[in-house]
This record gives C-alpha cells, structure tokens and sequence, in this order.
C-alpha cells in the first residue's frame, strides 16, 4: 500500500504539471537574434551599454567581446575588471582591437576592493552602472556569447512589451555526458521553481530573472537606488526582477540559442554552482530543506525505485499496481522534461534521465545547508560569503 501510494502521489505530481494552464514545462517563451532585418540598416545601438563584471575570466570574454562586436553600430561597453589576477583586462583590450564587426567604444574599469555587504558581482555592476549614461543597460556576464543582432532583438522586446527588464536564460554549454545529464535539468527545475508565463504577467507577483543576459532600463535601475538595492544577494538576478516587478515595472523571461554560455562544466562545476545558492533559495530555512528533500524523494525518485524493485524481485516486492503507477509516473515526468531536452536538441532516451539528475541535485542541495551550517553562506570566484554576517536573504513571492 505505501508503494502503491507513493508511486500514486508521483504521478499525480507530474500530471498536475503537464496540465497547469501557464505551462511551466514548455519552451514557449522565446526570443532569437534576426540578424537578417539588420543585415542592409545595420542597427542603431548607441542608446545601450554593455556592462560585463569579471573576475579571472581572460579565457572566455575574449569571445564576448568578439560577439558584441557583431551586433550593430554605436555599442558602448564597459568592463569592470574585479580584482583579477588573469590578465582579463589586456583580454579585453585585445579582443576589441583585432576582433571583425562593428568599433566598440570599450572601457575596462579596475574595480575596487570588495566593499563590506556586498557579494561581488554587484559590487562591480555598481561601479560600473556609475559610469553608464544610456537608455539601456545590458548586463552580460563574461561567459555569454550572443549571436549577431540579438542586442537589437532585446531592446524591441524591451520596447514593444514596455518592459523595464528584459532576460534571457543562457543556451548551457551541452557537449559532455555530465553538461547533458545536468545542465538541461538545471534549466527544468528553475522553469518549475519560476513558471516564465507567470513571472512575464504583469497580474502576478512571481518575479525572475536570467542573470547571464539582462537589459534594463537605466533610468528605472537607478529609481531602486541602483544595486545597492540588493547588494547582498546571491541570487541576484531573481532579486533585481522582484525589485523592480514590485515596483510596478514590467518585466519579461525567456530562453534562447542566440545567448550562449561559453563555460564548461563538469560534475565538480555543476556542484558548486548549484550549492552557492540553493540553500539561499530555500531562505535558509531547514523545514522547507526537509519538505523539498521528500518531495523531490516521492515524485522523482520513487517511480524509477519502485519499478526497478518490483522488476528485480519478478514483482513479488511491489504489487503490479504499484509497478504500473510508478511506470506511468516516470512517463509523465518525462513528457514533462522532454520540451527541455528537445530545446537542447539531445535525444529522446535522455529524458529518462531526470531521476538521477535530480538525485544529484538533491545532494548538492544538501550540500549547501551542511556549508552554511558550519558557516559558510556561499563559496564563489575564489570568495567567501560567511553565514554570521548580515545578508539579504533572496526572496521571490
């Protein structure tokens, strides 16, 4: 009987989300450069500002900076070099001097030391935003590639929705067996936490955002007080669109191949990406750590559980009915997951896969409550947040 209801309760779960009216699952909300509307009246981009935060990045901005060149006439950017020890400054100088495209008006900034409260993303963007004086402001991380045009193709969604803050989540680097086993969950599970058709209504308080390809208006940024509005957030992307939803402005989420992420992950990477915040995203609360493991338990791991025992032991372990629930459970989840996995152009076995990924994340999850427990808040570009100290707690109604 208890089998029989948990594979029940899965099912259940994964058919309420396949038949939720805003969709969470699906790849709806899109937003692709169209290089060819601008291919004879190249865009007009001097009224936006590219401002990229970097800390050790000389690896990957030079095709950054390449890629900005490519997307129209008059783009200014500003590169706020955090303390790095890399030579990312003399990357970016170099890059914009011999990459093909369109002249870059570039300035690299040398950022100063780490200010007390601040996490040190914002603590860049912040001396950064001081020095833009443009209409927009695109905030790309020194990761991202975007493909030609897709600057223009954000500022007319910005324009034609009204919208203060326009976000596209990054295309996740998908080349190995651990990027394809996690990086397309990493995806899923955030679509689940932050349904993008709710967080794109203007009627709804959900807010969230893609903090690796962001453009705001400059002006309404500024209205908050700038990022010292969240100056200690860790997820600080979904706290700039909560700010900024409550203060009445629209905003917009979507996803898309034209914004790349040029990093490389390995188990090792996806563990301290997802530990540095997940703990964070929980509000540090232990209550909803343990709900969270049990559901994730219940509606994740439990069909693949219960249909591997019953097969293992000819089905004298679990009754047939629990076996064809847990089967039909691991179906829907997968429907559930396969618009995902689609989008990331894989085959259709992984989808099957979400159980083991989410059993990993669920590890790393734990991870981050036992660091933040011996007083560790987060662990991030070589910088420690501890958990004594004053924090902005992210929170997203």
């Amino acid at each position: 009987m208890l089998l029989t209801g948990v594979a029940a309760f899965a099912l259940l779960a994964w058919v309420v989300v396949l038949a939720l009216p805003w969709q969470p699952h699906r790849t709806r909300e899109r937003l692709e450069a169209d290089d060819a509307s601008d291919r004879d009246a190249p865009a007009d981009l001097s009224d936006v500002c590219v401002l990229i935060p970097a800390r050790d990045e000389a690896a990957l901005i030079p095709r950054t900076i390449a890629a900005l060149r490519m997307q129209g006439a008059g783009l200014e950017v500003i590169v706020v070099d955090d303390q790095s020890s890399d030579g990312t400054a003399a990357a970016c100088k170099q890059a914009a001097g011999i990459a093909a495209g369109f002249a870059l008006a570039l300035r690299v900034v040398a950022g100063a030391p780490l200010a007390s409260g601040w996490a040190g993303k914002l603590w860049a963007l912040q001396q950064g935003l001081a020095l833009v004086d443009r209409k927009f402001t695109l905030l790309l991380d020194a990761d991202i590639e975007l493909a030609p045009a897709t600057v223009p193709a954000l500022r007319r969604c910005a324009e034609e929705r009204g919208a203060a803050l326009v976000s596209v989540m990054a295309e996740l680097h998908c080349a190995t067996v651990w990027e394809k086993l996690l990086a397309p969950p990493f995806v899923f599970f955030f679509k689940l936490l932050y349904p993008f058709a709710l967080a794109n209504d203007r009627r709804r308080r959900t807010a969230a955002a893609a903090g690796g390809c962001m453009l705001v208006r400059t002006a309404e940024l500024r209205a908050l007080g700038g990022f010292a509005a969240i100056r200690g957030a860790l997820i600080d992307d979904c706290s700039l669109a909560a700010a900024l939803k409550h203060a009445g402005a629209a905003i917009w989420l979507g996803m898309s191949h034209s914004v790349r992420s040029l990093r490389s992950y390995g188990l090792r990477d996806f563990g301290r990406m997802v530990s540095r915040s997940a703990f964070t995203q929980l509000g540090y609360s232990t209550a909803l750590l343990l709900a969270t493991t049990v559901l994730m338990i219940a509606a994740l791991l439990a069909p693949p559980l219960v249909l591997a025992a019953a097969l293992a032991a000819g089905f004298a372990a679990a009754p047939p009915s629990a076996a064809t629930l847990a089967a039909l459970a691991w179906l829907a989840m997968s429907a559930a997951y396969w618009p995902t996995v689609r989008f990331y152009r894989l085959a259709a076995p992984w989808a099957l896969t979400l159980p083991a990924a989410g059993a990993l994340f669920l590890v790393m999850t734990w991870s981050s409550a036992l660091r933040y427990w011996r007083g560790t808040r987060a662990t991030w570009k070589n910088r420690t947040y501890e958990s004594t100290v004053e924090r902005t707690i992210d929170r997203v109604d």
